[in-house]
């Protein structure tokens, strides 16, 4: 049996380049080289035929160790809660205050981005505190 060696996250979105642009700054990634042959992604984007031109986008972590992000391009916009969604791990170790505080800060930061804070769940004795967000076209996503 063979097993999986990588994992790539696709979004259905309306806009991938802004998207994907804004994952970029929550997670660090960045924008991979174009393909063979073309100076920037605007000039392979312009080989297109135009109903494909913008259809989509995709963002790598530097470090190679986090999986590639594919945003690629749909008709119908977003109606229901995400079956799937990403944690952005902002305050793995930290608790009480100090996690609180630093969720805070990272939600603060997002928010200057363009992303919408949903709600904060306070630690309850059980679990830590973490934050529901929502990226730029209402993807949730949780700082953790």
């Amino acid at each position: 049996m063979t097993s999986v060696r990588q994992v790539q996250v696709t979004f259905d979105c309306a806009e991938p380049e802004r998207v994907a642009r804004f994952w970029c700054e929550v997670l660090g990634y960045v924008v991979p080289p174009p393909p063979e042959g073309f100076a920037s992604w605007g000039d392979f984007d312009r080989s297109l035929p135009p109903e494909d031109q913008g259809s989509a986008f995709a963002c790598v972590d530097p470090t190679g160790v986090g999986p590639r992000l594919f945003f690629q391009r749909v008709p119908e916009g977003k109606v229901v809660k995400n079956r799937v969604h990403l944690d952005v791990r902002v305050g793995t170790g930290l608790v009480g205050d100090e996690r609180l505080a630093t969720l805070e800060a990272e939600r603060d930061r997002l928010v200057a981005l363009g992303a919408t804070h949903v709600r904060t769940m306070l630690a309850d004795g059980v679990e830590e505190s973490c934050i529901v967000m929502q990226d730029v076209e209402g993807n949730e996503f949780d700082l953790d």
